[in-house]
C-alpha cells in the first residue's frame, strides 16, 4: 500500500537531516587535519629558520677561524659524553626511530630530540665535520609532530599521518623545495595502506607552510643555476644508462662504507665520546691532507661542480671520505648535502667523459646520488625541477629510477618501507 505523503516526506526530512551532519562532520574533521598540518608546518619552519640561520653563522666562523678544526676531537667528546648521558635514545635512534615509529608506532618519540640534534649538526658544522642538514631537518618535525599529536591526543593512524607531515614540514623547510618535501614524506615512509592520499595533503600543507615561515624569517636558500634544454634522443638515453650505473655503484659504495665505519666504530670504541674523539683526529688528518673544502656543508666547491670542467677529479671521492668518517663515527648531521656534492663533483667528471652538457649531468648527478641511496627517485626528481627547472625532469627521472633499481635492497635509512620501485 503507498505511504501517506506526510510519512514519506519526513522519511526523506530525517534521512537529509542525517546526510547532512555526516557531511558536516567530515568537513570539520578535515578543517582540524588542516590545521594541525598548518600548525605543524609553522613548527617546522620555526625550527628550521633558527637551524639554518645557526648553521650559517657556524661555517662562516669556521672559514674566519680555520684553527677551530683542530678541536673537532675535544668537541666530539664532549658532545658524546652528553649524547651517553641524556640524549641515548634519541640521538641513537635518529632518522631510523622516526622511520620506525610511522611504520610500527611505538613509544612517544623524545621531544628533546629537536634541540639536541640541531645543537650537535650546529658544533659538527662548527668544528668542521662533514655532515649535511636533512637529518637533523627531518628529526626535528619528526619530534615536534609527535609532541603535536601527543597534545591533541591524536589516534595511532592520525599521529602516523602527523609524523609523515613532520617529515615533510623539516624537509621541505630546510632546503626550500616545499612540494619535493612533501613527495620525500611520502616516499620515504611509503605504506601500502589506505589514506594515501589525505596523508599527502597534509605533508603538503606542512611542508609548503614550513616554507613559507621559514623564508617570512630572512633565510635565505641556496640557488642553483637554471639548466638549458637537452633533446632526450635515443644516443643520450644510452649515455644516461651509463651514468645511472656510475651514480648507482657511487651510491652503493657510500652506504656500504657509512654502515660498515659505524660498525667498527661501535665495535671497536663502545663509547660515543670516545668514538666521536676517534672520528676527529681521522678528520683532522683528511683536512691536513686535502684541504678545507671538503669540510662542513661544501656547498661552494658543490656550484663549481655547475661550471668548472678543471675540479678535482677526485673530489667526489674525497668528500665521500669525509662524510663516511664524519657520520660513522656519530657525529649528527644529514647525508643530503654530502651526497649532493658527490653527485654534482661525479657528475662534473662525467659530463666530459659522456660529451654531455656541465650542468645538466652535475644537477642530475646532484640529485640521482641521494636518490639511489635513500631509494626516493621522484621526491628528488621533483626537488631537481624546483631547483633547476623543468628542462632537467625526464633526464633526472631517468637517471634517478634506474639508479635506484640497481643500487639493490641497500639504503641509508635502514627502517624504510618496501620500495616503490
Amino acid at each position: 500500500r503507498a505511504r501517506p505523503p506526510t510519512q514519506a516526506i519526513r522519511t526523506r526530512g530525517c534521512w537529509g537531516d542525517k546526510h547532512s551532519l555526516n557531511v558536516i562532520r567530515s568537513i570539520k574533521t578535515g578543517v582540524n587535519r588542516i590545521i594541525q598540518a598548518g600548525a605543524l608546518g609553522i613548527l617546522c619552519g620555526g625550527a628550521s629558520a633558527l637551524f639554518l640561520g645557526l648553521l650559517d653563522w657556524a661555517t662562516r666562523y669556521r672559514i674566519k677561524h680555520l684553527c677551530i678544526v683542530y678541536a673537532l676531537p675535544l668537541a666530539g667528546m664532549a658532545l658524546g659524553a652528553i649524547y651517553q648521558r641524556w640524549g641515548s635514545t634519541a640521538i641513537s635512534g635518529g632518522n631510523t626511530l622516526i622511520l620506525a615509529t610511522i611504520r610500527k608506532g611505538g613509544a612517544k618519540i623524545p621531544l628533546r630530540m629537536a634541540p639536541m640534534v640541531m645543537v650537535g649538526t650546529v658544533v659538527t658544522h662548527l668544528f668542521g665535520g662533514s655532515a649535511g642538514r636533512e637529518g637533523t631537518a627531518v628529526q626535528m618535525g619528526g619530534s615536534l609532530a609527535d609532541a603535536l599529536s601527543d597534545r591533541l591526543n591524536l589516534s595511532t593512524e592520525l599521529r602516523r599521518h602527523l609524523l609523515v607531515a613532520g617529515v615533510a614540514g623539516g624537509f621541505g623547510s630546510v632546503f626550500g623545495c616545499p612540494l619535493a618535501g612533501a613527495v620525500f614524506g611520502l616516499e620515504v615512509t611509503f605504506q601500502r595502506k589506505q589514506g594515501t592520499y589525505r596523508t599527502f595533503l597534509l605533508a603538503l600543507i606542512a611542508s609548503a607552510v614550513g616554507h613559507a615561515v621559514t623564508r617570512g624569517l630572512g633565510i635565505e636558500h641556496t640557488v642553483y643555476p637554471r639548466l638549458a634544454h637537452l633533446t632526450l634522443t635515443p644516443w643520450v638515453g644510452i649515455k644516461w644508462l651509463v651514468f645511472a650505473s656510475a651514480v648507482a655503484t657511487t651510491a652503493y659504495c657510500f652506504i656500504t662504507s657509512a654502515h660498515f665505519l659505524k660498525k667498527q666504530f661501535g665495535t671497536y670504541l663502545p663509547h660515543l665520546s670516545l668514538r666521536m674523539g676517534a672520528g676527529g683526529v681521522v678528520l683532522i688528518v683528511l683536512w691536513k691532507l686535502f684541504g678545507s673544502d671538503y669540510l662542513g656543508l661544501g656547498v661552494p666547491t658543490l656550484l663549481r661542480a655547475f661550471s668548472d670542467p678543471t675540479l678535482s677529479r677526485y673530489a667526489f671521492a674525497v668528500k665521500f671520505l669525509f662524510t663516511a668518517v664524519t657520520l660513522g663515527s656519530g657525529f649528527l648531521g644529514g647525508e643530503v648535502t654530502p651526497l649532493f656534492f658527490i653527485g654534482a663533483c661525479l657528475g662534473n667528471q662525467a659530463a666530459q667523459w659522456l660529451h654531455l652538457p656541465l650542468a645538466m649531468v652535475a644537477g642530475v648527478g646532484m640529485a640521482s646520488v641521494f636518490a639511489a641511496a635513500a631509494k626516493t627517485p621522484w621526491a628528488l626528481s621533483v626537488m631537481a625541477v624546483e631547483l633547476f627547472g623543468i628542462s632537467v625532469f625526464p633526464h633526472v627521472l631517468m637517471v634517478a629510477v634506474i639508479s635506484s633499481a640497481l643500487t639493490g635492497h641497500r639504503r641509508i635509512y635502514t627502517a624504510q618501507a618496501p620500495d616503490l620501485i
